[in-house]
């Protein structure tokens, strides 16, 4: 067939996706005669659409999960969205708000039935767009953590930690949305230093003339103080024991207390106790058993319990309350402070610590597995640099807040009776058989009881998605949870380790007593050029859909992994696409060059056969060095090695060494044997490049239906003979001296040139004369002890290479550059040297590196002697 002069991935992609989904390669059902593997996609938001962190994210679990598949695996690969009960929620109410409807006039029912319509509508957007990147998930198995048997997976847990009395009822300080107007566990709060004001603000100590001086960066606050601290070693402060201080502007008569949590060398010394608002505060008034004044309602606005400014914003009030204690001669002075504050993960809303009833896990003793199995590396983190964040977490892991104040979610399972005690049960009957007994009134009935508003944290199901996406909760000796838990691997990002992997981990050791996956790796973030992490309100990202209309999604899948390490951000600029497009272009070429060629019957020539024998060897080399790359979760350096193998090996060296002249025949030995490397190196390309290589292999020759380059087998290494490798490095080295040479003089290509070597092994270049002949357009090889008159040389290794040329040689300028590439060599040497006397490299680095080091070392010595003989010599 005819071949288009250009590859136009809008005309391959959708067709070939839909022939993978046709003959489902991509579905998996158990089969006790594979090895599984297994990896569950992160869940994306149900809200979300696609941007380029996930594009990254799916597309390095596509490239494991294609190379399973085909070396022979059962690859299962889970997708699914997460209900995202904040964000879903957030979506619904403005969706509301363009109706005219307000949240607050509907039941939980009519608000629950348009989250589903929200959901129905527009749930699936990311999963389709997933499929536009070649993601080979077995979309049979696509779950929903909102779905019946997901939420009743949830439910289970709930009951069963309630039970064993890891989940516990109770009023404690707990970080608050305004915006979200809901609770935040402290994994849901990232904090930021940010530019403010601290305000020095006098209260009159009762009975007195004297004041006391406090300071602080939130002066809206005072108006829920209910006492001054000062630490009782502070001699400033040791008359005012026992005495009463006046809040400003409220007239309120609060205790001065003692304690020594208060540090003397800060600010005053003083320190205002607003129990209700801040942490520490709430401990020491715990402590002091103090009066808690709630001056905040849920939305931020401040409360009747304020007293003053009732219904304003609280930023709005802090200028305000400024500006009036200023007047009133309370503000001392207020000064340009940094300061961390706490903003929602969720709504970037500046969070409020706040003292609300909420349902907790504790954490202390359910954690330990799971600090246990990644520090001994029965789970490995890739990069291992994360373990260290990791143990420090869970070592100082705080009980998890675990209750939300929405609607959308899986409600609590919690039903209170008329007396405010509560039973948990998984329905209504079963806690009023629950609630009977407690009360132990009999006429007790359902319409009695009433079941916790609030919702369980979105975590708190997708900390089960590994085993609950196999119903391993509710039927947990079923086939699917068996065979295919625990997981391989886990691809996602840094900032989602403590949120999600690490409470995974709990759950699987809780649930399976089990680790639930082998592997973590952990991308970087997708960052612009500037190094700003990509985000809508910056217009810095772009639209991915649109990315691979214009550059394919191969495109846009190879140039996303160039530079991608583990644990590494990406800086990511569109010439990475253009470059994953032209190498795209680059494989097209090659094959529309070898599908060109007329093919005759003899027998090949010597040249090819030592072409043949190469390419063989170096892709065995290639091979090996990829599957090492791939046990390390180096998936970059994986993409660079094929990447150098298609580029430079195959295309610029092998096929210009087989290719026959123009017009010419090619033998069929050759021919088939360079379709025969074709057909191995899409292979290996095609976990990065699922499309154009699915294009070329069913191009190249008639295949039955139903085959695919995706279920075909991955190569397996033989033998490599590395001698000869190094002995054909030197031939090519050879050839790209000499045609350097033809650039710098300005000689034409097609000017046959005669090359003179001096050498201790002639052999090398015998064996590779025809092709060193061929490819640098040599007349005439042939060796000598001494430089030709009137000869350019340059050094190859340790051997000295001549070309006599027409005319006078520029000797002046032929010195020049020996000693340029002089200097080079010996800063190149002490370079090797320095790593080499490096006894933590030569003790820890893999034996083969320090020998290639070694080897380094050697060939730079013979190639300085080789210059400086050289230099010697004109």
């Amino acid at each position: 067939m005819a071949l288009s002069t250009k590859y136009n991935p809008a005309e391959v992609e959708d067709k070939w996706y839909q022939y993978w989904l046709a003959n489902k390669y991509f579905h998996s059902e158990p089969d006790p005669q594979k090895e599984p593997y297994t990896v569950v996609i992160p869940p994306p938001n149900v809200t979300g659409v696609l941007h380029m962190g996930h594009m990254l994210n799916n597309t390095i679990q596509d490239v494991l999960v294609r190379k399973a598949r085909m070396e022979g695996k059962n690859a299962c690969w889970v997708p699914g969205t997460d209900h995202a009960s904040i964000a879903t929620e957030a979506k619904v109410v403005a969706m509301l708000k363009e109706r005219g409807i307000n949240k607050n006039t509907l039941t939980r029912e009519e608000f629950l039935e348009y989250a589903w319509e929200w959901t129905e509508k527009y749930g699936g957007i990311i999963l389709e767009q997933l499929k536009k990147l070649g993601a080979s998930c077995d979309w049979d198995r696509t779950r929903f953590t909102m779905e019946e048997s997901m939420s009743a997976q949830v439910i289970k847990v709930f009951i069963d930690l309630y039970n064993k009395g890891l989940i516990y009822r109770g009023i404690r300080m707990v970080n608050w949305d305004p915006a979200g107007k809901t609770a935040l566990s402290d994994d849901e709060v990232i904090h930021r230093e940010v530019n403010s004001k601290l305000y020095h603000i006098r209260y009159k100590i009762e009975d007195s003339d004297e004041y006391v001086t406090i300071a602080t960066t939130r002066p809206e606050t005072i108006l829920g103080d209910t006492a001054i601290c000062v630490n009782p070693n502070d001699s400033r402060y040791e008359h005012l024991k026992g005495k009463k201080a006046i809040v400003p502007l409220i007239n309120r008569a609060i205790p001065i207390i003692e304690d020594e949590y208060v540090d003397m060398e800060f600010g005053t010394g003083a320190l205002k106790v607003t129990p209700a608002h801040d942490v520490n505060d709430y401990e020491l008034g715990q402590k002091h058993r103090l009066e808690s004044i709630d001056i905040l309602n849920d939305d931020g606005t401040l409360s009747k319990a304020a007293q003053l400014f009732v219904g304003e914003d609280r930023f709005v009030v802090r200028k305000k309350i400024a500006k009036q204690l200023d007047e009133q001669g309370f503000l001392v002075k207020e000064e340009d402070y940094k300061t961390s504050v706490g903003f929602s993960e969720r709504t970037d809303a500046v969070i409020e610590p706040k003292i609300s009833m909420q349902w907790f896990l504790k954490m202390d003793k359910i954690t330990v597995p799971a600090l246990e199995n990644v520090m001994n590396d029965s789970i490995q983190l890739h990069p291992p640099k994360f373990k260290n964040m990791y143990r420090s977490w869970m070592e100082n892991v705080r009980d998890w807040c675990i209750s939300r104040q929405l609607w959308w979610g899986q409600q609590i399972p919690a039903f209170y009776l008329p007396n405010g005690e509560f039973v948990v049960a998984e329905t209504v009957e079963e806690a009023l058989v629950l609630a009977r007994e407690k009360s132990g009134n009999r006429n007790l009935q359902a319409a009695d009881l009433r079941q916790d508003e609030d919702v369980l944290d979105t975590w708190f199901s997708s900390w089960l998605w590994p085993i609950s996406v196999f119903e391993g909760i509710l039927d947990p000796d079923n086939e699917e949870i068996n065979y295919y838990y625990p997981t391989n691997d886990l691809v996602t990002a840094p900032e989602i380790l403590f949120f999600w992997v690490a409470r995974m981990i709990i759950a699987g050791y809780e649930y399976r007593d089990q680790k639930p996956f082998t592997n973590v790796y952990l991308t970087g973030i997708v960052r612009d050029k500037q190094g700003r992490k990509m985000s809508k309100s910056l217009g810095n990202s772009p639209d991915p859909l649109e990315l691979m209309a214009q550059y394919g999604a191969d495109g846009v899948r190879t140039g996303m992994l160039f530079s991608s390490p583990a644990g590494n951000d990406l800086l990511f600029d569109e010439k990475l696409c253009e470059q994953g497009r032209n190498f795209n272009n680059k494989i097209w070429n090659a094959f529309r060059l070898i599908e060109g060629w007329e093919v005759k019957e003899q027998s090949g020539e010597g040249n090819n056969e030592i072409a043949i024998r190469w390419f063989e060897d170096r892709f065995n080399q290639a091979l090996v060095e990829l599957e090492d790359h791939f046990s390390k979760f180096r998936i970059s350096d994986a993409l660079m090695t094929v990447y150098k193998l298609a580029w430079d090996d195959f295309c610029s060296w092998y096929l210009e060494m087989v290719k026959p002249p123009f017009g010419d025949p090619i033998d069929k030995e050759t021919y088939e044997a360079t379709l025969d490397h074709l057909d191995k190196l899409l292979k290996l390309l095609h976990p990065f490049m699922p499309f154009i290589t699915e294009e070329i292999w069913q191009t190249m020759k008639e295949r039955k239906d139903g085959e695919s380059i995706s279920i075909e087998a991955w190569p397996t290494a033989e033998n490599i003979d590395e001698a000869f490798l190094r002995d054909a490095a030197k031939a090519f080295e050879a050839v790209t001296q000499v045609r350097n040479l033809r650039n710098s003089k300005g000689l034409s290509p097609k000017e046959a040139l005669e090359l003179q070597i001096k050498t201790k092994e002639p052999g090398v270049y015998q064996r590779f004369e025809g092709i060193i002949n061929k490819l640098a357009n040599i007349s005439s090889l042939s060796f000598t002890e001494e430089k030709p008159a009137n000869a350019v040389s340059f050094v190859n290794g340790g051997d000295e290479l001549y070309v006599p040329l027409q005319g006078t040689i520029d000797v002046e300028k032929e010195r020049q550059e020996i000693e340029k590439e002089l200097e080079y060599t010996r800063g190149f040497l002490l370079s090797v040297d320095k790593k080499l006397s490096n006894e933590r490299f030569v003790s820890g680095a893999p034996a083969q590196v320090v020998e290639a080091e070694k080897k380094k070392k050697a060939d730079a010595e013979a190639k300085i002697k080789a210059l400086e003989e050289s230099l010697a010599s004109l």
